[in-house]
């Protein structure tokens, strides 16, 4: 009976935070605000478990910002996060709500009368599991970014159990951007593998400074720093990060 109690609470504890070891690595990545670099580091990540051999898949369950073609609506990032998934998915797979406006998700949702089913997100994840060793899974603004009348960001990523990877928008402010996100994913009870530090201001001063302060009072290491690049690939980005320990 110990043996198999063992047994289950290890199933439960690969599940919640060992996701990332073995050959299933699994992350939730969300960020400090809009534009900070969420799909640069999701691209990132999926580099990174692409060259490791592991089948991987990228998803951006939701999008508000898109454009209206012959295929229906599609979103850039979740574009180039469907091409680099292997085994390959349909752009469906990879974002099953997406909305026309950039504007909060749930506002979005409301204009095109379409909600946004959180239960729906659970099942299409649920099969990438079924499909793919890493998943790779960008959300969508910032970690408190409401996306029906009663569950926001958060809440998804507690619906898919999923450990969370932050990424801080280096400009003027960041410092309490990151450290309210590192407050509020911590009290959610999601398991915070690390962070990642975006130049997205060349220009911003004491930006060594900025990264320093967040060293010390973010309990969960740096993983990577990006710097200003003049052209972004998944290959490039990649060279800037690290997978979360095993």
């Amino acid at each position: 009976m110990k043996t198999r109690i063992w047994f289950i609470f290890g199933l439960v504890f690969n599940r919640r935070i060992g996701q990332q070891t073995g050959r299933y690595m699994h992350y939730f990545i969300t960020g400090t605000d809009t534009d900070c670099g969420k799909t640069l580091v999701t691209l990132g990540f999926m580099q990174l478990c692409l060259q490791r051999g592991l089948k991987t898949a990228g998803m951006k369950p939701v999008a508000a910002g898109a454009l209206r073609t012959h295929e229906g609506l599609l979103n850039p990032d979740a574009l180039a996060i469907q091409g680099l998934s292997n085994p390959t998915l349909s752009y469906h797979e990879v974002n099953p709500f997406c909305y026309e406006p950039a504007v909060a998700p749930h506002l979005a949702a409301r204009l095109a009368s379409r909600p946004i089913d959180l239960e729906a997100v659970e099942r299409q994840y649920k099969q990438l599991c079924n499909s793919h060793e890493a998943i790779v899974v960008e959300g969508a603004g910032g970690w408190k970014v409401p996306l029906t009348p009663e569950e926001d960001m958060a809440a998804l990523c507690r619906r898919l159990d999923l450990p969370v990877v932050l990424v801080v928008g280096l400009r003027l402010g960041c410092i309490n951007h990151a450290l309210l996100t590192v407050e509020a994913i911590l009290a959610s009870g999601q398991p915070l593998l690390g962070w990642i530090a975006n130049h997205v201001d060349a220009n911003m001063a004491m930006a060594e400074d900025n990264i320093q302060t967040l060293k010390q009072r973010i309990k969960a290491p740096l993983l990577g720093r990006i710097p200003r690049l003049d052209q972004v690939s998944a290959e490039i980005v990649a060279t800037y990060l690290s997978l979360p320990s095993s």
